[in-house]
């Protein structure tokens, strides 16, 4: 969630000054690079349109944000031992940790999950679990092979990063096929990785990885292409990379990636509505199926905006309750308010 006090310009205020007063207050995350820094970094100060602010390290990596290697935000507090183990874990990002490895290096787990809570919002083991997850997946979609994502990963055995990424994708690497008509790879985002599946000509997913309903997803499509999926990169992915780039860079809203978003007709004319709404604007439920000559479905609009499966292109989240209020979001309330957030910038350009 955002840090609202101080104020975000009073945060950048802060940044410009490089005032010590703020340090550890706040992190500042920087879309255009997804880095997170202290306020007072020594590195040059972003733009304000590409900076949002959090209160924790923590919700930065819950964000998909990496530490920046000046200010070291991760070194922020002064108890040795949560020194020693985020020293440990950017040597070795890759490692798999356990409760038995802090024992030997002395430490209580107990002590150890309390402090990092404390100053993180998350535990050591959780942060570690996430920088592992991320470098496999990275390598996964790089090389295309289990074994070298295995190493990479830091897992012990090529059936663990299977289970792993099972998890995550709901689908186990090894039943993935070499050039196969649909392909999956990563999408690295202000708001944390995205999954995106594509063929040759057209888009067919693109999820935040930890979407709960991104397993049943991948599912379907597995199932309704035959099994015929495999790890790559068409150009429809890298079209969408591109476009989600300058989209949270602030500099140019409008998508044109080729869609192929399934669903059924009253689904298919519900995206559409939603698509035509601009960034920058919200709506409805009630608007929505007024606009469409249904005044009576709002829940049925409700329900086919759940069923979206191509996040932020088709952008669900730019759907509130009747009083204004955020709904449910697959990625979470906490990205649909900084997708709102991201777009206010774009609002100057509607007038």
């Amino acid at each position: 969630m955002m840090f609202k006090s101080p104020d975000p310009d009073t945060l950048y205020a802060a940044m410009l000054d490089k005032d010590a007063r703020f340090d550890g207050l706040a992190f500042v995350a920087v879309r255009s690079t997804g880095i997170f820094c202290r306020l007072n970094c020594p590195a040059r100060t972003p733009l304000r349109k590409n900076c949002c602010f959090f209160p924790t390290a923590g919700a930065c990596i819950e964000a998909g944000f990496r530490p920046c290697k000046r200010c070291k935000p991760l070194d922020q507090s002064g108890e040795p031992l949560v020194q020693d183990l985020t020293r440990a874990l950017a040597a070795d990002p890759t490692r798999r940790w356990r409760e038995a490895d802090l024992v030997a290096m002395g430490h209580d787990p107990s002590t150890v999950r309390r402090a990092f809570k404390r100053h993180f919002g998350m535990s050591f083991l959780d942060m570690a679990r996430q920088r592992r997850l991320r470098e496999g997946s990275s390598a996964l979609s790089e090389s295309g092979s289990v074994t070298e994502a295995q190493l990479d990963a830091g897992f012990d055995s090529p059936s663990a990063f299977r289970a792993a990424f099972a998890r995550l994708m709901g689908l186990a690497p090894g039943t993935l096929r070499a050039k196969a008509r649909l392909q999956a790879d990563w999408i690295d985002t202000a708001l944390g990785p995205m999954v995106a599946v594509s063929d040759a000509k057209v888009l067919y997913l693109l999820e935040f990885s930890d979407r709960k309903a991104l397993s049943a997803e991948l599912k379907r499509l597995y199932r309704d292409a035959k099994g015929d999926i495999g790890i790559g990169r068409p150009s429809p992915t890298d079209q969408a990379a591109e476009q989600l780039a300058r989209f949270f860079d602030g500099s140019d809203p409008a998508f044109s990636v080729p869609l192929a978003p399934g669903g059924t007709a009253f689904q298919q004319q519900v995206w559409r509505a939603l698509q035509a709404i601009p960034a920058g604007a919200t709506r409805s439920y009630s608007d929505l199926a007024q606009a469409l000559g249904r005044p009576d479905a709002a829940r049925a609009v409700a329900r086919a905006n759940g069923a979206n499966r191509i996040a932020v292109l088709i952008p669900c989240h730019r759907v509130l309750g009747a009083d204004g209020s955020l709904t449910g979001y697959g990625g979470g309330l906490w990205r649909k308010r900084r997708l709102i957030e991201i777009e206010a910038a774009y609002r100057p350009a509607l007038a």
